[in-house]
């Protein structure tokens, strides 16, 4: 049996987009901090001209999922980032941006194979999204970290994987299949 797990050392030549959310801008740009410094210890060039990561910025979190679909679509990157953070207010706003921006990032990666990362914290106040972003732990490395480990996966699934329709079946029951003769 194969075993495929993603590393965080076997980046050479991998591209990524970091998509970052303005409104709120005092948090995204922490977590930003947070995913440039993961990326850096672990080898990835991450300074804008000419590194391996390039950066958008978007108006709000609602707007990630448009543009890191149009990024996978360009076949240009191995993982992509979206940052944003939604908080609650006094309204329901919050419940319909957030539940969106969620299912628009989820349909980015489903759609196009290209691994896309959640980081967008959803928190009830101000003080749980600067908690998050930097003053207890930074999710944007845990973001940046999840990116190098599924670019590094999903490479290796493309160079590994069997390319027989039977590739999921066991051996003995698709070995069966394949010398069958249907009547």
């Amino acid at each position: 049996m194969t075993v495929f797990e993603g590393s965080f050392t076997q980046l050479q030549g991998c591209r990524f987009a970091i998509v970052i959310g303005r409104f709120n801008d005092l948090i995204t740009g922490k977590l930003l901090s947070g995913c440039q410094d993961c990326f850096k210890r672990h080898g990835v060039d991450s300074d804008p001209p000419g590194g391996q990561v390039d950066y958008i910025w978007v108006p709000g979190s609602f707007e990630l999922p448009l543009v890191a679909r149009q990024l996978a679509l360009s076949d240009r990157y191995d993982a992509i980032i979206c940052l944003g953070a939604v908080i609650r207010g006094q309204t329901p706003h919050f419940d319909y941006v957030a539940a969106e921006v969620a299912k628009g990032i989820a349909a980015v990666g489903f759609q196009t194979g290209i691994p896309v990362i959640f980081g967008v914290l959803t928190a009830d106040t101000m003080q749980q999204a600067l908690e998050r972003a930097g003053i207890k732990s930074n999710k944007g490395w845990d973001y940046a970290l999840n990116a190098l480990e599924m670019a590094s996966l999903m490479q290796q699934l493309r160079q590994g994987l069997p390319t027989s329709n039977n590739a999921a079946l066991p051996a003995s029951l698709a070995s069966s299949i394949d010398t069958q003769t249907v009547l």
